[in-house]
């Protein structure tokens, strides 16, 4: 499942829609639209089964909030890369499968992912390919 954070505007999902990506966004499809204590999506995330998560919260990239049984991904760019940083992550080699996601908090950029597995002390750096 992708799930979208409320902090993602609407035009960017409903284009990531037109595009074939199966998502559902917080507020609207999933959950309440008042929630924007992270506490409240960790505890959705828990409940959904393997969810990669997509923020533009970098409140959420921490170690702390790695999981085996969901991905977060923060996207770190102007509001209107977002839907390309999604679509660019998903189709990336290490990431195109839930298996390779599941586990991690990701921070994504124009220049490359830094990627924090669980296990790790310190995240690594996954360049873009292609």
């Amino acid at each position: 499942m992708i799930l979208l954070d409320h902090n993602i505007p609407r035009d960017q999902a409903d284009l990531l829609r037109r595009w074939r990506v199966h998502c559902s966004q917080v507020g609207f499809e999933v959950g309440r639209p008042e929630w924007e204590d992270q506490e409240e999506i960790l505890r959705l995330l828990h409940r959904l089964k393997l969810p990669t998560f997509f923020t533009r919260d970098v409140g959420f990239y921490r170690a702390e909030y790695r999981h085996p049984n969901y991905c977060i991904v923060v996207l770190d760019g102007p509001a209107l890369e977002t839907v390309n940083h999604i679509r660019r992550f998903l189709r990336e080699p290490v990431f195109r499968t839930r298996a390779h996601r599941v586990g991690g908090v990701a921070k994504v950029r124009a220049s490359g992912i830094a990627w924090w597995p669980i296990g790790q002390r310190k995240p690594v750096r996954v360049n873009w390919s292609g």
